[in-house]
């Protein structure tokens, strides 16, 4: 679940370090260029990956407080 999470919040950083991929004019959206919708397209990405690792965060807290089976009464 945890490497989930930490790819989760890895891929934007990665996507934006690495220019050579999103370096480039087209193709053209609309008028804007590829390098610039790129960019747009991750900050919604990256809007979208967070939540869903603060989600599965908080499923995970939840399993590790949840008191395993069998407990003594």
């Amino acid at each position: 679940m945890r490497v989930v999470i930490a790819l989760c919040l890895v891929a934007p950083f990665v996507a934006m370090l690495w220019v050579g991929s999103y370096a480039k004019t087209d193709p053209v959206v609309i008028g804007i260029p590829f390098f610039y919708w790129y960019q747009m397209l991750w900050v919604l990405l990256s809007t979208v990956l967070t939540m869903i690792a603060y989600k599965l965060w908080q499923r995970d807290q939840r399993a590790r407080r949840a008191p395993k089976g069998g407990a003594a009464r």
